[in-house]
């Protein structure tokens, strides 16, 4: 499951790990605006990326395959715009993508979740979108259990789970009880619609110096192309 995936690499140690949730998703926004606002210089960006790879001690090839996930969303719309005629464009769709996809990975694979959070939460991110990203990232957990146990189960009776009719609907039908499971326990618990905030750690010298260094690049390559 590539979440769980994410969640080993997140907690890594290397340099990128160590820097500051804040100033890694100021200079994640620095890029994504960079990138598609650009109309070359993308090999730059491609660049910048695989070194920061490299720095956060990633495989290079897992996070490629991974990032890779996001042409079923955005092919449509290349194909769409290669066949009216705009072959330039939809190269440049699908680079922006791409490499957009790569760094939003590297923030979430080089910073644990609850670090994240804090770090949005610091940053005036609206209490209702936090909500949101930590109650996703939870059910994702409840989710690949529940399809483990499917499949063990499945294996145990001496079939498949992916040749099981309705596997999907059985898998998401019961991910859901367990989910309103967990909620109302939740509620049991005291818990009013909102998690406690938690304090982010303190901004450094080393977290100012990655943040405008990196944002400095991003922004000559930018000015460059």
């Amino acid at each position: 499951m590539h979440h769980l995936v994410l969640d080993e690499w997140s907690r890594r140690s290397s340099a990128l790990h160590a820097r500051d949730p804040r100033a890694k998703v100021v200079v994640l926004l620095a890029f994504l605006v960079a990138v598609s606002t650009a109309s070359s210089g993308f090999l730059a960006y491609g660049c910048l990326l695989l070194a920061a790879i490299a720095v956060a001690r990633l495989p290079v090839a897992a996070v490629l395959l991974r990032a890779l996930a996001i042409l079923p969303f955005v092919g449509t719309f290349v194909l769409l715009t290669w066949y009216s005629g705009q072959p330039a464009r939809a190269l440049a769709i699908l680079e922006k993508s791409f490499l957009s996809a790569i760094a939003a990975l590297l923030l979430v694979a080089t910073t644990p979740v609850n670090d994240l959070l804090r770090g949005l939460e610091s940053l005036r991110v609206p209490r209702p979108l936090v909500l949101v990203i930590q109650f996703l990232y939870r059910y994702l957990f409840v989710i690949t259990e529940q399809a483990q146990h499917m499949m063990m189960a499945a294996r145990a009776r001496g079939s498949r789970f992916h040749s099981a009719a309705g596997a999907v609907a059985v898998l998401f039908a019961r991910s859901w009880e367990r989910a309103d499971g967990v909620y109302e326990a939740m509620l049991a618990r005291g818990f009013t619609g909102r998690f406690v905030p938690l304090a982010p750690a303190r901004f450094g010298l080393a977290d100012a110096m990655f943040l405008c260094a990196a944002a400095a690049v991003v922004i000559a390559i930018r000015v460059a192309s």
